[in-house]
């Protein structure tokens, strides 16, 4: 195929010529901004401050987008953006991990702003071809599919034509299309969502990259909060990055041989110890199901349970023998040697518009091996592997759909909702027939598929309004906080991972703080004083990879020999010095550990503050679902009695043996609660923040953050 081809099929609207320059230090120093409703095309100039402030990814992402929305923008309106970013670190080849795009925009489903990273090579192709972010504003006439072309330095807008919809087969037409020959389909990345995200609230973004030993497109998503719902929003088909290909020094960094000595003492630690580890470059993170299991943490039946007999049917060795092994290109971006992207080669589909069908599916990783499957009481891989692929290709996020289906299933079990309410779906726990298709409704925009897709949130009101159920009820089992569904571990023996869900900027996804093992099972954080210090230090650090373009998993999931004897293990004081000899390679600062905290903290409260701007952002929109933190049924509360039993008695002084059920779960629950707040309390004082949770003018100042535009919204509310 050839780009004339494609033209032969594809209208070209608009059209913009660039002029490329090198990359120096990191940094394009422009940003490209598309509004896809006027057809305007735009440079914009990387500013010093905006460098010093933001550093790049989703720093610069949430900058662009508080400069191009109001306070009360919604979601849908034309003025919302979709901004993707790389980072100064994002694309170089000498150490794993380096290719991540960071995502934000305004959520559809908490009417906040949702940040995202992903892998894939889009966000490094648009990084070589000139451009630091994509601001993409306005909403077009008809789809379109627009195109990011190094080769040509061009910008250009195609009317999408009769192209396929949905992302596994839209990624493969754009890149055979628009790929100069064979070797150059390594060379173009498509971001796509599918029909799915066409009819929800959930949708998500697909990053393709071409998997060069399996000839095959493969696809990461970006997808929480709704993203893929604003791109099909904007009738945007496509965003496609064709890249003159990778080699060298591409970002023109100040040390090269400094990132490849760490790269290189990585990639030994890869070698020799993550068979003993993780096992990341056989299982990916799938490796983790089982783990999960064995420590009570695994979501099962809507997050009622930690664990289940039949868990041994998705255990991680399970999750081996589907996945091809010895695959070098196992990773989503060249030269990753945790080559955790895993893939189910020649599945063949059992239903569905694509039904025996052989596909490639990405994963599933151990997020949907729990959303799709043991959440919904489910513990079959055929089912998982079939739901992940469908997923995917519908452009809806694997994270939310589970913890959707769970809800469901226990409003279902519980009298909430019946046959008649789902449309003859018998949606109890287990069932997995009309699990997948509640799935293939919402893609085709029909049924009760329709109602799923607009989340948690809005199906609690919805079945309050209705009178279907109890309201406090439903916000008990309900598990999502700020209109975010929650990611896939039990948080209720882990007072801190509770706060590291319900306390996150953007609802509660655990890459901001994984802390059950710290607090939990190793009990290195017992008073609230040291569990509000690691919730302060960990997603500050976290927030770190998304400013960079990193991923954070070759940080902790493959560890030095010695780290054990470290004063700090938990932080892998090696790998966090090999971040910053890579940020002072790449740019030729000279920032230590403590600034690269300091970095992320003046774009963490910034975020902070812009939620604050939008309405949001304060004590009572941290409060948690009670689920998360304890027993909301009695089921649940005698699962574990003899662990709740204890706890009144060593902890409270209360003797069970004189209480009912129900005066023992109302005191497990004020017990809970109580030291839920007391948490936030802890957790604001070290941030900087008031009791409420805003951020104090002192501290911005102290963080170098005292920007006007956020003494603005702050200082009314000190």
């Amino acid at each position: 195929m050839s780009l004339e081809t494609f033209k032969q099929h594809h209208k070209l609207l608009k059209q913009y010529k660039y002029t490329w320059a090198p990359i120096e230090k990191g940094y394009n120093n422009r940003t490209l901004y598309i509004n896809v409703g006027s057809g305007e095309i735009l440079e914009k100039q990387v500013t010093q401050e905006m460098k010093d402030k933001f550093i790049g990814g989703k720093g610069f992402g949430l900058k662009l987008l508080w400069d191009a929305t109001r306070p009360e923008t919604k979601w849908n309106d034309p003025e919302n953006e979709i901004v993707i970013n790389t980072g100064p670190i994002c694309g170089i080849t000498q150490y794993s991990g380096t290719g991540k795009s960071l995502v934000v925009t305004i959520s559809p489903q908490t009417d906040i702003v949702i940040d995202s990273n992903v892998g894939g090579f889009f966000g490094p192709f648009m990084k070589f071809a000139g451009f630091d972010s994509l601001e993409v504003q306005g909403k077009a006439g008809e789809d379109i599919i627009v195109l990011i072309d190094e080769t040509r330095e061009m910008i250009e807008i195609y009317d999408a034509g009769d192209a396929e919809r949905d992302s596994h087969l839209l990624a493969e037409y754009l890149t055979e299309e628009l790929a100069l020959g064979e070797k150059d389909r390594m060379n173009v990345s498509v971001v796509s969502a599918g029909t799915a995200a066409e009819h929800s609230l959930i949708g998500m973004l697909n990053f393709s990259f071409f998997d060069n030993k399996r000839k095959l497109v493969r696809l990461k998503q970006a997808g929480r909060g709704g993203i893929g719902t604003v791109l099909r929003d904007k009738k945007i088909l496509a965003l496609v990055a064709h890249s003159k290909g990778v080699q060298g020094n591409r970002n023109n960094v100040v040390d090269l041989e400094a990132i490849m000595e760490r790269g290189r003492r990585f990639n030994r630690e890869m070698r020799e110890l993550d068979d003993s580890q993780c096992e990341m470059r056989a299982k990916g993170t799938a490796h983790l199901t089982n783990i999960m299991n064995d420590y009570d943490l695994l979501p099962v039946n809507n997050f009622r349970f930690g664990n289940h007999p039949d868990a041994d049917k998705i255990h991680g060795n399970v999750w081996k023998s589907f996945f091809t092994q010895g695959m070098s290109t196992d990773g989503c971006w060249i030269g990753c040697n945790m080559a955790c992207a895993k893939g189910v080669d020649n599945f063949e589909l059992r239903t569905g518009p694509y039904k025996g069908q052989k596909v490639i599916v990405d994963g599933p990783e151990y997020e949907s091996t729990s959303s799709l499957g043991s959440i919904a009481g489910i513990f079959d891989p055929y089912f998982t592997i079939e739901a992940n692929f469908y997923c995917d290709t519908y452009g809806i996020c694997t994270i939310t759909w589970g913890t959707i289906l769970g809800f469901i299933m226990e409003c279902y079990e519980s009298g909430v909702l019946n046959k008649e309410r789902t449309g003859g779906l018998e949606l109890f726990f287990g069932n997995m027939d009309a699990s997948m298709e509640l799935l293939h409704q919402l893609a085709r925009g029909e049924g009760f598929g329709l109602i799923a897709g607009q989340g948690v949130r809005k199906m609690k009101a919805l079945f309050a309004e209705k009178g279907w159920g109890d309201p406090g009820y439903l916000q008990d089992i309900g598990m999502e906080n700020k209109g975010l569904e929650y990611s896939q571990y039990v948080s209720k023996e882990s007072l801190a991972q509770q706060g590291g869900y319900a306390m996150t900027n953007k609802g509660p996804q655990h890459d901001e703080a994984w802390l059950i093992f710290m607090d939990m099972v190793n009990n290195q954080i017992p008073t609230f004083e040291d569990k509000a210090e690691a919730l302060h230090y960990f997603p500050m650090f976290r927030t770190w990879f998304g400013l960079n373009g990193l991923c954070k998993l070759p940080w902790n999931d493959v560890e030095p020999e010695n780290n054990k004897e470290t004063a700090e293990p938990a932080k892998v004081p090696e790998h966090v010095d090999n971040y910053v000899t890579i940020f002072n390679s790449v740019t030729g600062l000279q920032v230590d550990k403590h600034e690269i905290v300091r970095q992320s903290e003046r774009v963490y409260n910034y975020q902070r503050i812009f939620n604050i701007r939008r309405g949001y952002g304060l004590r009572k929109h941290d409060a948690q679902p009670y689920r998360a933190a304890g027993p909301v049924t009695e089921e649940e509360y005698l699962s574990r009695q003899d662990r709740y039993d204890k706890q009144l008695k060593e902890i409270l002084g209360l003797n069970p043996e004189n209480m009912s059920l129900s005066e023992k779960m109302a005191a497990t629950r004020a017990y809970r609660e109580d030291r839920y707040e007391k948490l936030l309390d802890a957790v604001y004082k070290r941030r900087g923040w008031t009791p409420n949770g805003v951020p104090t003018v002192d501290h911005l100042r102290n963080i170098g953050m005292d920007l006007p535009e956020l003494i603005e919204v702050v200082q009314p509310l000190q």
